[in-house]
This record gives structure tokens, sequence and C-alpha cells, in this order.
């Protein structure tokens, strides 16, 4: 019976580790910021609300895209892949926002970084 069951259980737990190993999707609503801005700032009692204010165009000084992106949400830092990094250049050069950068992102979390599949701006 042991003999017959053994081979089961492998093929069962070699699944469930397939199945965790898996990328997590996700959609997240925040504040897109820079990653320098976000070392300068994460630990200060105000950074969410911040963050929120944060200018766009500190955001796109050479030094702080260089650094690459990140979004603030649910009071969490999640940085950004180069293809997000690309979507948020792209969006910053486009929005008519000035401060507090509100967006919402979708894709896949690959460890600590976000892979980004879509970045759209929020506007109320």
């Amino acid at each position: 019976m042991i003999r017959k069951v053994f081979p089961l259980v492998v093929v069962l737990a070699l699944m469930a580790g397939a199945l965790i190993a898996q990328d997590k999707s996700v959609t997240l609503t925040g504040y897109l910021i820079d990653n320098s801005c976000a070392a300068s700032h994460a630990t200060d009692k105000t950074f969410a609300t911040w963050v929120k204010t944060h200018g766009t165009s500190c955001a796109m000084m050479e030094s702080c895209e260089k650094s690459g992106y990140a979004v603030f949400a649910g009071d969490k830092l999640y940085k950004f892949d180069e293809s997000g990094n690309i979507s948020a250049v792209d969006l910053l050069k486009s929005t008519k926002s000035k401060k507090g950068l509100h967006v919402k992102v979708e894709g896949t979390m690959d460890g600590d970084t976000l892979k980004v599949t879509k970045l759209t701006e929020i506007t109320e």
C-alpha cells in the first residue's frame, strides 16, 4: 500500500510547489514615487501623507528617474521592474497633475519587485 501511495504524494507535493512558485497577480491603487525620494523619506512618520503631495516635477528629475519608481499602496512600497519604470516615465510626462500622482497598477509580484503590465492615472 505504501509503495502505491508514496509516488502519488510526491507528485502532489511537486504540483503544489509549482503552484506556489507562480507569480502572484496584483492590482494596486496608490501614489507613484521615485525610489530616490522614497528612500529619503520612507522612515518619516508623515510619509503616507507626504507621498500624496510629492511633486511630479521632482519625480521627473534625472537623478530621480534613474533611481526607478514605485507605488505606495496600503502603507507599503512596491518597487517597479524596468517595464514599470518606463511606464512611470511616460505617465509622468503626460500627466497634468503637479503633485500626488494617484495611480492604478496591475502586474505580478516577483519577490519584492512588481512586474508592471499596466499603469494608469486615477483622476477624481
